[in-house]
């Protein structure tokens, strides 16, 4: 339990931190961050689910995501091992940081954009939740 709450902690402060660095009324050549090889941050907003699929589909998502957190929270009771209990932390933590944007961030209740910020240019851009849930 205290992975998944390090998990929305850190997620949400960095997301924070993206949207008040890169956001759009920043001057242009400080909305994105160029790192190391083809990685950058560069804030975007994704209002459906990986890969930007089911756009407009905020609500359902949420719902989605409130059961399976519960779901898993239920299974934690059952759960035996390290790996196991590490894993589900790490899919509660990713979960509940992305259902935090979608209830609270911009238009109405659960129709905000989640923040994505990490850039690999080549691949669709994510957040430390996303990286969570697939470990």
């Amino acid at each position: 339990m205290a992975l998944a709450v390090g998990v929305v902690v850190a997620d949400q402060l960095s997301k924070h931190w993206a949207v008040n660095r890169l956001r759009k009324d920043q001057p242009i050549d400080d909305r994105t961050i160029d790192l190391i090889g083809s990685l950058r941050f560069n804030l975007a907003f994704n209002k459906g689910m990986a890969f930007s699929q089911g756009q407009g589909l905020g609500p359902l998502i949420a719902v989605v995501a409130t059961v399976v957190i519960v779901w898993l929270l239920i299974s934690l009771r059952t759960t035996a091992g390290r790996l196991n209990t590490f894993g589900i932390g790490c899919v509660i933590g990713g979960a509940a940081g992305n259902l935090i944007d979608r209830a609270f961030r911009q238009e109405a209740w659960l129709r905000g954009g989640v923040v994505d910020f990490i850039d690999l240019q080549w691949f669709p851009i994510f957040n430390l939740a996303d990286s969570a849930i697939n470990v």
